[in-house]
């Protein structure tokens, strides 16, 4: 089904008249998916607007069909039913395919360029390029494989993944669009391939609780670039979509407008593939 047919479909659905009762039901599945943990009946209930002996036959049928289970303490949580709905919808998601309509949106309201990259077997790489209406002279292509050391692309996804892939992944820095030699993240040992320096694990931990990374004038002068990550629902990164823009207008700020507008994107995409924030 096309995105086009789906938004149609919800447009009908809208339009007609539906079953009173299963909108009831559904207001109920949704507050549980918003809390993102079991519920009693008197705080599923309320979370949905609903005094509890409306709530309760509703949540009765939804625990018959499986759809919801009931713990020990009374409280409310996905059933088998529910779970198994969840993993079909998860295993016919594509990350590019849902980061599309993402990615063009942002790049028309920041007036930027967006790029998504992915971990390719060589490192971070780009598959997807929405450039800018402005002219701007960046260096990207699709296929184009950033460094993991000395661009916002290639160490959000350093930040992100494990610390033995990622000393590995460094052996072959110097390949990388900006790549330098390994030693400049790798301090050297003798019995194995080395541990990651002090100053770019720092960096590294920085970005993993900010969920964003910048890079300006470097390595392209006169340009900036943001980066955010895009999880799955292990938790896992997919994509990182990255803001890039003449330095001299971009706000560089992790609470300013092009930031919260990445990052806000970004969420949305995660969500729908699956992740859930739990800080």
């Amino acid at each position: 089904m096309t995105r086009d047919s789906s938004l149609s479909l919800a447009g009908d659905a809208k339009a007609q008249r539906g079953i009173n009762a299963l909108d009831n039901t559904g207001d109920l599945l949704a507050a549980m998916l918003e809390a993102a943990r079991p519920l009693s009946l008197r705080d599923l209930s309320a979370a949905a607007g609903m005094v509890p002996a409306k709530a309760f036959p509703h949540l009765v049928s939804l625990l018959k069909v499986g759809l919801l289970s009931r713990d020990d303490a009374g409280c409310f949580s996905p059933g088998p039913l529910g779970l198994e709905l969840g993993l079909i919808a998860l295993q016919r998601l594509s990350p590019m395919r849902e980061a599309e309509p993402e990615i063009v949106t942002l790049a028309a309201d920041s007036g930027m360029s967006v790029a998504a990259a992915t971990l390719g077997p060589l490192g971070p790489t780009v598959i997807h390029l929405e450039e800018s209406s402005q002219p701007q002279h960046i260096s990207l292509r699709l296929g184009t494989v950033m460094s993991l050391v000395n661009t916002a692309i290639g160490r959000v996804f350093a930040a992100h993944i494990p610390q033995d892939v990622l000393i590995d992944l460094l052996q072959q820095e110097n390949i990388r669009l900006a790549g330098a030699e390994p030693s400049g993240a790798l301090k050297p040992s003798k019995n194995g391939p080395g541990t990651l320096r002090a100053e770019y694990r720092s960096r590294l931990a920085q970005i993993g609780e900010e969920q964003i990374d910048h890079a300006f004038d470097a390595p392209v002068p006169g340009i900036g670039t943001l980066a955010a990550p895009v999880f799955d629902h292990t938790g896992n990164i997919r994509l990182v979509i990255a803001l890039i823009g003449s330095s001299g207008h971009f706000d560089r700020s992790v609470q300013g407008r092009n930031a919260q507008q990445l990052l806000a994107a970004t969420r949305r995409l995660s969500w729908r593939l699956g992740w859930v924030d739990h800080h």
